[in-house]
């Protein structure tokens, strides 16, 4: 297993494909770990040395105390790349990894290349709705949560064709720390991009799904609309498209880092 000791964290990572490749950093979503890209790896890693890695709180990288902010989460992708003498990257981000992504962009533009935002949004919820999340995680633990929040990561259909991928996704959650998800709940609370993303440079692919509740297409097309040039493309899914539909995701994802 490879870890790396930043100055606020310890992140776990997993690199995939040629070394010779451009990297391709992929940032997973909230309540999930690295093994989330899982369906997207086989094809990601023909094309590109792809590097995922477990969010802090997340999956076996470590729980700093307290709450976090994207600034923090941001950073420990920088220092990431940092230890491992990675100069540029694309960057591809999920529900939580988006906000991860356009703290990049706007802060650290250096560092990327082409960047994907999925299933997220300039302004993900509201402050009200992540303090509700993070009181109830506190009173009913992830644990029992899990089956509920995932219903809404998923189709109806989907969810009732693919019991066992629900599963995979359900479990993953349930042994996310509590601890660890209410500090990145913190994060998504108090992030407001909406009035920065106009000044992104970077090549940029946002990804919605029709189905989506927690990031809504009309506010996918509001953040291509906001980043100038942005590209947008819309799924038949849920909040977690590329589970539900990996070989779309993953064309989709191909194609636009390769043309």
């Amino acid at each position: 297993m490879s870890y790396a000791d930043l100055s606020q964290a310890r992140l776990f990572y997993v690199i995939d494909g040629p070394a010779d490749a451009p990297v391709l950093v992929l940032s997973n979503s909230l309540g999930t770990c690295s093994d989330m890209w899982a369906r997207q790896i086989p094809e990601l890693s023909k094309h590109f040395r792809v590097l995922r890695y477990d969010t802090r709180g997340h999956g076996k990288s470590s729980i700093p105390e307290g709450e976090y902010s994207f600034e923090q989460l941001g950073n420990d992708v920088a220092e990431l790349l940092a230890h491992l003498n990675i100069k540029r990257a694309h960057f591809c981000g999920l529900s939580m990894g988006g906000p991860t992504g356009l703290w990049l962009a706007l802060a650290r533009p250096e560092l990327l290349d082409k960047l994907i935002l999925c299933n997220t949004a300039a302004r993900i919820g509201s402050a009200e709705g992540w303090s509700a999340r993070i009181a109830a995680v506190a009173e009913q633990t992830l644990e029992k949560m899990a089956p509920t929040l995932v219903e809404r990561w998923l189709t109806d259909s989907y969810r009732a064709a693919e019991p066992g991928l629900t599963q995979v996704l359900i479990d993953m959650l349930r042994r996310t720390p509590d601890a660890g998800y209410s500090g990145n709940c913190a994060a998504l609370r108090d992030a407001d991009f909406r009035e920065q993303v106009g000044s992104i440079k970077a090549s940029t692919l946002v990804i919605s799904s029709t189905h989506d509740l927690a990031a809504t297409p009309a506010q996918g097309q509001e953040l291509a609309a906001a980043i100038p040039g942005a590209r947008y493309f819309e799924m038949n899914t849920s909040h977690i498209s590329n589970w539900e539909q990996p070989e779309v995701f993953t064309r989709t994802v191909v194609d636009f880092l390769k043309g």
